[in-house]
């Protein structure tokens, strides 16, 4: 749903930004204007879902990424036949989009062994060629195919090495077989260049949180980070880098019109409105450390001399992940203070956790980051578990008033 104008955007009476009613557009569905230009002009429109499937890679020349999302499906009610009520929302959201034909566009999609929901969900889709199943062709586009990548779990030489193989084995050979796409280091180092440019403008567009009376609100970063992650690059990065120019010159209000700010973290969340939601209880979001965020996606891909660029994608992405799939201790402890350090380096007052429902690796998560974070950091910090779409926005708003209130209280208390 479009905003008002006339009201708060997440709680700010900022001057609108020249493109953010276009970008909030473009989320309103998969196949949104961009991913039609991108097909039109004749390139393959590559979908995914998980951090850990290098987006770079989908965006060589004669391609496009375009991670999915499932914006306003709210009963998923077939593809929770075909997966389970115990599933997560975002995984059956996907597949029921896909069952409506909201995904025909795809012309692969590149998944992950990562969440067990999302590689349910993807091999639903994948095209069967049994006569048994021929009913089960969900994608509908002859081209179709889909491919899973095996992800290791640890940070070792012996990681990389393998994530090198699978990246090449199940991404770059299956894209030059099946549309002749260029995968020579010549042509991912043009992928990285242009990735980068976009990481650059994001990361830019991010430092105006960082301010003591921030420029833009969480609501506006959330909708600008989607729909870098959602349309063609060579076709965003115009209107990334007339915004990011744009800001330079965006004065603040005059009075401070939020409460405290906080940082948002936990599992899948692709919903502005989420955003806009804890916003319209007073707590400015500052940071956005969960999946589809912008903390770790764009981070720059740094070239190393003596390595490949496919080696420097592996690499790359192994080690700026914040995956609670990693489970060594070192790594556990290492996710705490990577989220302490964000409350420092963004003046957040606390952080709010919230994991999708039966998503296994953040429910647990998020239980240990609601006991570690207040004993060993002292930050405050608010533990939800929500659905994809979150009809219950009542119930959550309770919850967020009451953790702005007491972090007002602990100010107060404490002297500020």
């Amino acid at each position: 749903m479009l905003l008002d104008r006339k009201q708060y955007l997440g709680g700010y009476l900022l001057k609108d930004l020249k493109h953010l009613i276009y970008f909030e557009n473009l989320l309103q569905e998969a196949n949104n204007e961009l991913v039609k230009q991108g097909k039109a002009d004749g390139k393959r429109a590559i979908g995914y879902t998980c951090y850990f499937m290098p987006e770079v890679l989908l965006d060589l020349p004669g391609c496009f990424s375009v991670r999915l999302r499932a914006p306003g499906c709210t009963s998923p009610d077939i593809a929770t036949y075909y997966l389970s009520g115990r599933v997560c929302h975002y995984a059956r959201s996907l597949l029921e989009r896909a069952l409506e034909g909201g995904y025909n566009f795809l012309d692969a999609q590149m998944g992950t062994e990562t969440c067990t929901a999302t590689c349910r969900f993807q091999e639903h889709i994948q095209q069967k060629h049994l006569d048994s199943v021929e009913d089960m062709r969900i994608i509908d586009n002859d081209d179709f195919f889909c491919t899973f990548t095996d992800i290791p779990f640890k940070n070792t030489k012996n990681s990389y090495d393998h994530f090198e193989t699978q990246l090449r084995a199940h991404v770059l050979e299956p894209l030059h077989e099946h549309f002749g796409i260029d995968v020579s280091d010549e042509a991912i180092l043009k992928a990285i260049e242009e990735h980068n440019e976009v990481c650059r403008l994001i990361n830019e567009i991010g430092e105006y949180r960082k301010l003591d009376n921030p420029t833009i609100t969480g609501y506006e970063f959330h909708v600008i980070q989607l729909v870098s992650l959602c349309c063609p690059k060579y076709l965003i990065l115009p209107y990334l880098r007339e915004t990011a120019e744009e800001m330079k010159t965006r004065e603040p209000n005059l009075k401070k019109e939020f409460r405290c700010k906080v940082v948002l973290a936990g599992s899948e969340n692709d919903d502005p409105d989420f955003t806009k939601l804890v916003e319209g209880c007073g707590a400015l979001v500052v940071c956005d450390r969960f999946c589809y965020g912008a903390v770790e996606s764009r981070i720059p891909i740094e070239l190393e001399e003596g390595k490949s660029p496919l080696r420097c994608i592996a690499e790359h992405y192994l080690k700026t992940s914040n995956c609670p799939r990693f489970m060594p201790q070192d790594e556990m402890r290492a996710r705490k203070k990577r989220l302490a350090d964000l409350a420092k380096e963004y003046h957040a007052d606390g952080i709010i956790v919230a994991s999708n429902k039966f998503c296994e690796y953040w429910s647990y998560e998020r239980v240990i980051d609601t006991f570690i974070l207040k004993r060993d950091y002292g930050i405050p910090v608010c533990s939800i578990e929500k659905e994809y779409i979150n009809s219950a926005s009542g119930q959550l708003r309770t919850r967020f008033q009451a953790f702005v209130e007491s972090i007002e209280i602990k100010q107060i208390q404490e002297g500020n």
